[in-house]
């Protein structure tokens, strides 16, 4: 019997079906051995040898594959193809003791293979390309656990001291803080300016006698006397009421006509980012949930009249590769769905740019591109579909060929004699000639069609309008922006994006709130301690570096002990010294005029895993603590008799919310401001990106 180990019982049961019955196909379920949760279990004395223990939940899964392994002449590891699947395969050797199981039987054959997809022919030409284990992928997922427990293992208890129980610290994670907390100050410390802007609609004074219609179009003001007007150039009403005065009754005559074709070429394959970056913007799915669904796609799907099959490739990669035969696949679907005139005459290659990306991989493609998603949909779940078709189309669309469109750039010069400068305004346009592979991926076009019209024409002033802008400030981090950021950084790689985003939201220090991420007060708080005393941990780039170094370590250039050392010696230096110089009082504690009515002391306020919170200065003498009750003066608009004040959620979220509660249960998720809306007469509220609408979702107004 030949025994194929993998680490998904969908995996397993979708291999199972495209082997013979001397096969025997089972899973470990994941990671059988780890470190263990209750010790370091790393000897940092002797090349930070790391000890392993059996999971305890794959005890029994172990003792199954031991009994198996023991009867079969040739044991073959399928885990996945990166180094996470490399160490399971590893650990599996060890943990089943197969290297003392093959002395005892010299005939034995301990084999090792890997493919992109879950099909019949992959499966096949795995099996006849068998290798050994590749050490150098296993000591760089073993380099990367080591670090990560020697961070959170030493950096945690600190936390804990020093700021409140149940904290903990992690390498990669902890810099992911740090984005967040940036960009949120970066928002809060934001001061809009006023700027205007005045634009002016013209019309073609011909098309008056021919009543043509659709020949008025709108301009934009772009030069005083020659001299570009900069976004912030005009800067207050009274300005723009000059100059809109001055632009009345003057003569408008086309100065120059610009008409450029111009191509718009088709974005490459999805890669794990991108595709996560994607699923949230259209499908609105977290991360974790793209990854998950993404994992059942490439398991495995059980299709009418047939096994399984897994219907996409591997999707966890930061290739931008395709098989040859998949292009020609996606070429011959081209020219099926839409026709030769979108197929290139040469298939569409694509270089990826980040660092260490692994070129012999593939992208995340459909297994069989023909299988479109509409005739397989009465198989697939909602979600399933769903990223299926966002998959299939993409890979379609990389095939095919540019978007073309016809450009216009139309300035338009008034008249010098009449007025105290001459005004240059302008308008673009841009129409689309060829769909190319936008008739396989929608994107927003922009079509702005303008009038057929000659230079030195003359056009008609129909109406002037000024309008009134604010700089903003950079919006707060999306988990797909998050990603995205964290990519360009050089911060994580495929396999740990999703783990990334949501450690920091179960943690606490992240909180996920319509779509946006936001910082909660104990993610500041830490955030602020680590970079002040332990700023390697949280410098991006020290940390990108790392991931090089992991990287190099992944292709053999470095050895794993070296860096861990170079690390951790400095690191542990600065931990004991911190152990003595930080002061829990002076990063926790926060003034008070509160009075502790049981011992007369002051109260301090204190930030804790929930927020903020009142405590006796003399703790622990007196244990004395409160919820802090902001109120913001504000009257309760439902009940009439409480005010609004600041409170959280069991989960550390703040919101807004009557103090009669229970009795009334009006809650706001943003801080209103006191002021009515002139529209409706609900509250205004400040969104965390500083703008002022309504609390009412179904008034539109917006303070400008």
């Amino acid at each position: 019997m030949q025994l194929v180990i993998v680490e998904s019982p969908t995996k397993a049961r979708t291999i199972k079906q495209f082997l013979g019955k001397g096969y025997s196909v089972e899973s470990s379920f994941g990671h059988i051995r780890d470190l263990p949760r209750k010790e370091l279990a790393i000897d940092t004395e002797h090349d930070f040898k790391p000890k392993y223990v059996i999971i305890p939940r794959a005890r029994k899964t172990v003792s199954l594959l031991m009994e198996k392994a023991e009867k079969s002449q040739n044991i073959i590891l399928a885990t996945d193809q990166d180094r996470e699947g490399e160490a399971i395969a590893w650990h599996l050797i060890k943990a089943l003791g197969l290297d003392e199981l093959k002395i005892k039987n010299e005939k034995l054959k301990i084999q090792r293979i890997v493919f992109h997809e879950i099909t019949k022919n992959a499966i096949e030409e795995a099996l006849n390309n068998p290798r050994q284990i590749d050490m150098n992928l296993v000591d760089s997922q073993q380099a990367r656990r080591i670090l990560d427990r020697l961070v959170g293992y030493k950096l945690s208890p600190l936390l804990w001291k020093k700021v409140a129980r149940g904290l903990s610290a992690g390498r990669v994670q902890s810099v992911a803080v740090r984005l967040v907390v940036e960009r949120q100050k970066e928002i809060d410390e934001f001061k809009p300016e006023e700027y205007w802007t005045i634009v002016a609609s013209l019309l073609k004074i011909k098309s008056q006698k021919s009543k043509v219609k659709n020949n008025e179009f709108e301009t934009i003001l772009t030069k005083i006397d020659g001299e570009t007007i900069p976004k912030l150039g005009i800067k207050t009403k009274t300005q723009a009421e000059e100059i809109s005065k001055d632009l009345k009754g003057l003569e408008y005559k086309v100065e120059n006509i610009e008409k450029k074709e111009t191509k718009r070429y088709p974005l490459p394959p999805f890669t794990t980012s991108t595709l996560q970056q994607e699923a949230s913007r259209k499908l609105r799915f977290s991360a974790k949930q793209t990854m998950f669904i993404a994992q059942q796609l490439y398991e495995g799907v059980p299709l009418e009249n047939e096994k399984s099959i897994g219907l996409i490739t591997y999707m966890r990669t930061d290739s931008l590769n395709l098989a040859d035969q998949a292009i020609y696949k996606i070429r011959e679907l081209v020219v099926e769905n839409f026709g030769k005139n979108y197929l290139p005459i040469k298939p569409n290659f694509y270089k990826t740019r980040t660092k260490g990306a692994q070129e012999a991989h593939e992208a995340i493609r459909p297994t069989f591109p023909e299988r479109k998603p509409e005739e397989i949909k009465q198989f697939l779940n909602k979600n399933q579909f769903n990223l299926y078709n966002l998959i299939w189309h993409r890979t379609v669309a990389c095939q095919m060929k540019p978007a073309i469109f016809d450009s216009t750039i139309i300035d338009i010069k008034t008249s010098e004699s009449k007025a105290e400068h001459f005004y240059i305004l302008r308008a673009t346009g841009h129409i689309l000639k060829f769909e190319g592979f936008l008739k396989a991926w929608s994107m927003k076009n922009g079509d702005v069609i303008l009038p057929d019209i000659e230079k030195n024409e003359l056009l008609e002033l129909i109406k002037l309008i000024p309008g009134q802008h604010f700089t903003e400030p950079p919006a707060p981090y999306s988990e797909a922006t998050l990603v995205k950021a964290l990519e360009e950084n050089g911060i994580g790689r495929p396999s740990t994006y999703a783990p990334i985003l949501e450690t920091i939201q179960k943690r606490g220090y992240v909180i996920k709130r319509a779509r946006y991420l936001y910082p909660a007060d104990i993610g500041i708080l830490v955030n602020n301690l680590l970079v002040e005393h332990f700023p390697k941990i949280v410098d991006i780039g020290f940390t990108a570096k790392m991931e090089n170094d992991l990287d190099d370590i992944a292709e053999g250039k470095k050895k794993w002990v070296p860096i861990i050392e170079k690390f951790y010696r400095p690191f542990e230096a600065n931990l004991k010294q911190k152990y003595l110089e930080i002061s829990k009082r002076k990063i926790v504690d926060e003034k008070s005029d509160e009075i502790c009515e049981k011992c007369g002391a002051a109260m301090v306020i204190k930030t804790g895993r929930f927020g903020k919170f009142l405590a006796c200065s003399k703790f622990p003498k007196c244990r004395n603590t409160k919820n802090i009750a902001t109120t913001l003066g504000i009257k309760c608009p439902e009940c009439g008799q409480g005010e609004i004040m600041e409170r959280r959620s069991k989960r550390g979220t703040t919101f807004y919310g009557c103090n009669q509660w229970p009795k009334c249960k009006f809650a706001l998720w943003d801080m209103p401001t006191g002021e009515k809306c002139p529209k409706c007469e609900s509250l205004l509220v400040k969104t965390r990106q500083n703008k002022v609408k309504c609390s009412n979702k179904e008034c539109d107004y917006t303070k400008e």
